[in-house]
């Protein structure tokens, strides 16, 4: 086709050169090529934020597990059950969930808006992207009580309370 449109314009003006012919979609992809990199470096970092706020999140909540084995302990030989130890330790985790999504969505919000020049396809407060990270944070941190709690659930007593 860039042959046919090379005689037309040849026709029309030959004095007109025509160099580079290229397909409508190749040139505004290239046009969009410095926006499509930056859009995918930030996508990276957040995914790269996530995952760090993840691992953050578990370990936290995996030390604060351990800090408490002598009173896990006491609970369990006081009569605490596996049950109780652990929605203690759920508990714990989801008040820590429940406070960083308070703090973190509103600075979230503001932060959008500093990047807005750089979201396409969506807005600046779009409910899909938000939904699916605090989806990922609230599995991630029941994940992260689960699995201390079910440790600290299965901890004898008598080695918790000499524990340290």
């Amino acid at each position: 086709m860039a042959a046919t449109v090379r005689q037309a314009v040849t026709d029309v003006d030959p004095n007109l050169p025509v160099t580079r012919t290229r397909v409508l979609s190749s040139q505004i992809a290239s046009t969009f090529d410095v926006e499509r990199v930056a859009a995918e470096l930030v996508s990276f970092f957040g995914g790269l934020a996530l995952l760090l706020a993840c691992v953050g999140l578990y370990g936290v909540v995996a030390q604060g597990v351990s800090r408490r084995t002598n009173e896990i302990g006491v609970r369990m030989a006081l009569g605490a059950g596996a049950r109780d130890i652990m929605w203690m330790v759920l508990r714990n985790t989801i008040a820590l969930l429940g406070v960083g999504l308070i703090i973190g969505i509103p600075a979230t919000l503001a932060a959008t808006h500093l990047l807005k020049s750089l979201l396409f396809g969506i807005g600046a407060a779009d409910t899909l992207s938000f939904a699916i990270a605090v989806s990922i944070l609230a599995s991630v941190a029941i994940l992260a009580g689960l699995l201390p709690a079910r440790r600290a659930s299965r901890v004898d007593p008598m080695v918790a309370l000499r524990y340290e």
